[in-house]
């Protein structure tokens, strides 16, 4: 079976997801446009040289549909003879697209591909595209649902995890995301967006907040208590799920949750005679990829058994993983599953992650695979696994190992 290598990864920087955010006028078409046409420069690939593009999108309608990938193709210097193919797996759509791509090349169909994403929450906003297990009353009813936000909180409440240490862990999340920064850890990867005239509109996160404090955080009130308390009393619901709990504990707010930005990322892969054909050098190898479903309910806790799902199947354990990516649409995720797997936070998340940087759904996953393998380089380390949370209860993973 063909090997599938990892030639190149990159991202633009996250602009905030509002009206007043750097990336507000740029439309998530020409935002991957632009990722799709620094791969190619950078790899100095003809215009035809990939099989497909596979981009992962979350929220599907208005300027986010019709096959995005597809459409970007086009309004990119990619050849024509390129297709494309939108995915949607909730928040991994992302790194959904990357493994597709890998599993592809391993397959045989194909040699190279460009995998990624994209999400422009300051212009579709979250969850326009309606979800039947939210408005079906039949089906919500089925499968006790609640917001994510809720399940988040029902996770710091069912494993213990503490206010205290929620913000602790968002404080640490910003201090990492500015000392990568500043130490210029992301310069290889991330390449700014410029407007129609080569003028630069955003060339670094905008979303940070690195002075925030324990203090700051300790004055924010909890996101999701009046839709748990009050209307329309999700609480009720997570304890009928969860009949063991007296109450429901919400500790999360806008300081140690995900931050709503703009943003892209991509990956060139490629088997083995791909990167001879080109003249790239492969920085790592996809060594496995999982998904796997899980409660529906508390939504959120998905990274689990997906990592016990791929290193069971490959042979590994914990201590084979030299870093760990995951995904910080809460801090309660990030903090179960650090206590589940006794992993020590110095090999989780050690650039900062979503609540410092912000969370693009559909280019998450793309992402923190990317910083992976920078990180991974940067150290002279191996091996890195990438997990996120999804929507309605999945868990996808992958793992890469350097070449």
């Amino acid at each position: 079976m063909p090997e599938a290598y990892i030639y190149d990864a990159i991202r633009t920087p996250r602009g905030k997801g509002k009206p007043d955010g750097s990336l507000h006028e740029v439309t998530a078409v020409r935002l991957s446009a632009q990722v799709l046409d620094n791969l190619r420069e950078r790899s100095d690939l003809p215009a035809d040289a990939v099989e497909d593009v596979i981009w992962g999108n979350v929220t599907q309608i208005g300027e986010q549909g019709g096959c995005i990938a597809r459409t970007a193709v086009l309004a990119s210097d990619l050849a024509q003879s390129v297709p494309g193919l939108t995915i949607n797996r909730f928040c991994a759509s992302g790194l959904e697209a990357v493994n597709l791509a890998a599993n592809q090349i391993r397959g045989g169909a194909g040699e190279g591909y460009i995998a990624g994403g994209v999400e422009m929450m300051g212009r579709v906003p979250m969850g326009s595209d309606g979800a039947a297990i939210a408005v079906d009353p039949t089906l919500a009813l089925e499968t006790y649902f609640m917001p994510q936000g809720i399940g988040a909180d029902v996770i710091a409440t069912k494993y213990g995890i503490t206010r205290d240490e929620a913000d602790a862990f968002a404080v640490q999340s910003q201090k990492r995301a500015k000392a990568a920064w500043d130490d210029g850890r992301f310069a290889k990867s991330v390449v700014p967006v410029r407007d129609q005239n080569g003028l630069t509109i955003l060339s670094h996160d905008e979303y940070m907040r690195p002075s925030t404090d324990m203090q700051a955080l300790g004055a924010l009130e909890p996101s999701f208590r009046s839709m748990g308390e009050v209307m329309p009393g999700f609480d009720k619901v997570a304890m009928m799920r969860y009949p063991e709990l007296e109450r429901i504990n919400h500790i999360h707010h806008a300081g140690n949750s995900s931050g709503i930005v703009d943003g892209a990322a991509g990956l060139l892969l490629g088997s083995k005679e791909f990167g001879e054909k080109h003249g790239l050098r492969p920085r790592a190898r996809i060594r496995a990829t999982a998904k796997i479903g899980s409660d529906p309910s508390i939504m959120l806790t998905g990274p689990l058994p997906v990592t016990e799902k791929i290193l069971r199947e490959n042979g590994m354990t914990v201590s084979d993983i030299d870093l760990f990516e995951v995904n910080e649409a809460f801090a309660s995720v990030v903090l179960l599953y650090m206590q589940a797997f006794g992993v020590d936070d110095s090999r989780v998340n050690v650039n900062g992650g979503s609540i410092a940087m912000g969370h693009p759904l559909g280019a998450t996953g793309a992402i923190i695979l990317g910083t992976l393998l920078d990180e991974l380089e940067r150290r002279g380390q191996g091996v890195g696994l990438a997990t996120l949370c999804i929507a309605s209860g999945m868990g996808a993973a992958t793992i890469i190992e350097r070449v």
